[in-house]
């Protein structure tokens, strides 16, 4: 996959820098992937849930942290949306956060 953009990462990381392996470890890992659907994510990745508009959100860090990426199967393409502890994603809107 095509990681448009590591800038929500390094921001994040620079405020919890806790974040940094398990982050860049997901990053690594997304960007070699070649996924073509939902399924296949949930085989790397089996916490992770679909939200609709083609969202679908990553627990990362045994739950710690939560990453909303927009995912084009067809281009191979994923736009990071969000980063966010736990706590934080409990106060958002995950299907309209940008």
């Amino acid at each position: 996959m095509n990681v448009i953009s590591k800038k929500k990462i390094d921001e994040f990381c620079k405020i919890h820098s806790s974040s940094e392996s398990v982050l860049v470890t997901w990053y690594k890992k997304a960007t070699k992937a070649q996924w073509s659907n939902f399924a296949e994510v949930r085989q790397d990745y089996p916490g992770a849930d679909w939200i609709g508009d083609d969202r679908i959100i990553f627990n990362i860090g045994g739950n710690k942290y939560r990453l909303i990426a927009r995912i084009s199967f067809v281009y191979k393409n994923m736009m990071i949306k969000w980063i966010g502890t736990h706590a934080d994603y409990d106060s958002i809107d995950a299907a309209t956060v940008s």
